[in-house]
């Protein structure tokens, strides 16, 4: 084992155990259970990400990125309930955007990182998908 595998490995299994405090509150009584799952965490890691995959690359960081954070309004097909709920914690997991409620008109309002791309457009199209996939599944019922 090289010594950049036993520093990689290090400094994983330390993170793990230090968020398994953080998750656990630091009851003295879960830390043997943390350390042992923080080893585990540890061995299993590096077949799910390679030590020189998790480099920092503090470039793409620049604070000069041309981003236009903002907000944008979209009108949602969806009536009410739990279709358009889960559309709505869909919509949470697409990059650059984040759903933070809605107007007096019931269209949500979206903070995303760049008001100058085609967010609304992307919604939609989703939306759409999303529409299909929920309509198929109901009618396979």
């Amino acid at each position: 084992m090289n010594l950049t595998l036993s520093r990689a490995a290090v400094l994983r299994a330390v993170g793990f155990f230090l968020l398994w405090i953080m998750l656990s509150g630091g009851d003295p009584a879960d830390l043997a259970v943390g350390a042992m799952a923080a080893l585990a965490a540890t061995w299993a890691s590096p077949s799910l990400l390679a030590p020189d995959a998790s480099r920092v690359r503090p470039a793409a960081l620049d604070p000069k990125l041309p981003l236009r954070p903002g907000f944008v309004l979209h009108t949602v097909g969806l009536p009410p309930g739990a279709a358009r709920n889960m559309f709505t914690t869909l919509m949470s997991l697409l990059p650059g955007t984040v759903p933070t409620g809605s107007d007096e008109r019931g269209r949500i309002l979206i903070h995303c990182l760049d008001v100058e791309q085609p967010v609304a457009a992307q919604l939609a199209a989703a939306e759409a998908l999303f529409v299909r996939v929920v309509g198929e599944a109901r009618g396979d019922g």
